[in-house]
């Protein structure tokens, strides 16, 4: 699909990479192929919630072929897309195969997203229909599909692992029988991840099957994964993180096992660490840190962890050091986004290089601005030399040239060139590593979870006694960032305290981390010289605040 709404990567681009190798004309579903052919009876997936369900590679590619099938016969056509909640369950995996070699798109949203962001997202990707599970973690996820769809002209299904009313029973679709379909272009987009939203809710992310499995690829061989490696996918695994660095694809083409945990905790993971033998994992800065330090009171064997990747937010040199140590592990920090770039360290890099930069990118081609993020040029800023912060601009084999269905977000975030503004600030050093500094907008990057401080706003201000609202980041030992909402009381309402405030915030239906850590109440905000609120007077006096 073209026009306005993919921006495919320019022919003379696409040219170069299938020329260099990159892109080699495989789609997803046509690599599982090969890999339960060359892997049949080895471990692919463990349930972390009960690890003596486990599947094979044949038995994943049966799972796949079955459930594509299923899709198929209930009218699923090739270029539709299907909003997949999915939780870390062993599901996860014949599901997306499903759909790639059906050629159905999923829509990867969040376990933690409500009905805002889940409706948004349905109406947004005009989804046919919507996967999840029926409960998990006491919340009714079936429930909340159903609510949406009736909300959602375009959504026709939703579609249930487990039992459900009024729901397609995902087993009714794995009892098809298996039938060759079609392979899709491979150039073509394969599914839609989500931004972090720096301007309000999630936007479309369109990758595509040559692209990605690029990135896999290069991450397999960067993170040194193999076959008799075991991953820990400790956090949601449709995230791009845990997904693709190296994550489960990267694990899955490695021929390695992977392991879906329930819960993050150190308690839950360092069972299954123990019992599995697992050698590597990836978790964002603040979980890195909660394991660090529950590791020297714990009486479980962590000996089989080789490698930590620690990514999603910024690790500070203090914090890497301590999670390296506290651990004894092999520390890889990763810097990338679903847009596409991804930065790692590597495994030989010098412990002080590990410590203070993000890494450097994975393809020789993907090409690196850092430029004067002042500069109002339209064409693309003047670069600024090595070792000065600037914003960063990327374009490359995998980076995307456009999101889905906003053309006019597009003519912004896109140079005519094609590179990517990308909205960070980073630091280049002549080795090709970058430091990350901040963000050139107000995007909170929570924990790994990118708060957009108008959605946050916007579901304060709907409160009758909210009058204006701000949000801003206040930085964290722990979170990177942590999440502060100025309010101003509105005349002759009584005023609301913080907690009621955090709690109508949540019963709007907002995911839990764009619900305030702190609130404030205040008379009026500082403004600027055009009388807009200077939220960087306000995050100015938090980070006073915060660090006397």
């Amino acid at each position: 699909m073209t026009g306005p709404d993919h921006t495919p990567f320019p022919p003379e681009l696409a040219a170069r990479y299938r020329a260099a190798g990159y892109w080699r004309g495989q789609t997803l579903g046509a690599l599982l192929d090969v890999l339960a052919t060359a892997h049949a009876e080895r471990t692919a997936v463990v349930d972390g919630a009960d690890t003596t369900v486990r599947h094979s590679y044949a038995d994943v590619d049966e799972h796949a072929h079955r459930l594509a099938a299923g899709l198929v016969e209930l009218g699923l056509r090739p270029g539709e897309r299907v909003v997949v909640a999915l939780p870390n369950v062993p599901e996860f995996v014949p599901v997306i195969f499903a759909m790639f070699r059906a050629g159905v798109w999923p829509v990867f949203a969040l376990p933690a997203h409500r009905h805002s962001e889940l409706r948004h997202i349905a109406a947004q990707s005009e989804a046919a229909a919507i996967l999840t599970v029926d409960t998990h973690q006491r919340h009714d996820h079936a429930a909340l599909a159903r609510a949406v769809a009736a909300e959602v002209a375009s959504v026709r299904h939703v579609i249930v692992a487990g039992r459900a009313p009024d729901t397609v029973p995902l087993a009714e679709l794995s009892a098809a029988a298996p039938r060759r379909l079609p392979d899709p272009d491979p150039e073509g987009v394969a599914f839609l991840q989500l931004s972090g939203g720096s301007t309000g809710l999630p936007k479309l992310i369109p990758r595509t099957h040559d692209e990605y499995i690029y990135s896999v690829r290069e991450s397999v061989r960067i993170c040194a994964l193999r076959p008799e490696s075991v991953y820990l996918a400790a956090l949601p695994v449709a995230h791009n993180f845990p997904l693709s660095s190296p994550g489960v694809l990267g694990a899955l083409h490695a021929g390695a096992t992977t392991v879906l945990a329930p819960h993050p905790d150190a308690a839950a993971v360092f069972r299954l660490i123990e019992s599995e033998r697992v050698t590597i994992s990836g978790v964002v800065p603040p979980l890195a840190a909660a394991w660090a330090q529950a590791a020297a009171a714990t009486t479980h064997d962590l000996s089989s962890l080789r490698v930590l990747l620690v990514g999603g937010a910024k690790c500070g040199p203090e914090l890497a050091r301590r999670i390296s140590d506290g651990l004894d592990v092999t520390l890889q920090q990763v810097f990338g986004m679903a847009e596409g770039l991804v930065n790692y360290t590597r495994l030989d890099d010098p412990e002080e290089i590990v410590a203070t930069t993000q890494g450097r990118p994975i393809s020789p081609d993907d090409e690196i601005r850092v430029v004067d993020p002042d500069d109002p040029s339209v064409s693309g800023a003047a670069e600024v030399p090595d070792g000065e912060v600037g914003a960063l601009l990327t374009r490359g084999p995998y980076t995307i040239h456009g999101y889905y269905r906003a053309a006019e977000h597009n003519r912004t975030t896109f140079t005519p060139d094609g590179f990517y503004r990308t909205g960070d600030l980073v630091r280049r050093y002549p080795t090709g590593h970058l430091e990350v500094v901040g963000r050139v907008k107000e995007q909170i990057n929570r924990g790994g979870e990118k708060v957009a401080p108008e959605e946050v706003e916007n579901h304060l201000m709907a409160h009758p006694g909210v009058l204006d609202a701000a949000v801003v980041g206040v930085p964290d030992e722990f979170m990177g960032e942590r999440t502060c909402a100025y309010v101003v009381p509105a005349s002759g309402e009584a005023v609301p305290t913080g907690a009621e405030l955090r709690r109508y915030v949540r019963d709007r239906g907002a995911a839990s981390f764009n619900v305030p850590d702190l609130i404030e109440v205040v008379d009026a905000f500082p403004v600027t010289g055009v009388g807009k609120t200077s939220k960087r007077e306000l995050r100015a006096a938090l980070t006073a605040v915060a660090t006397t």
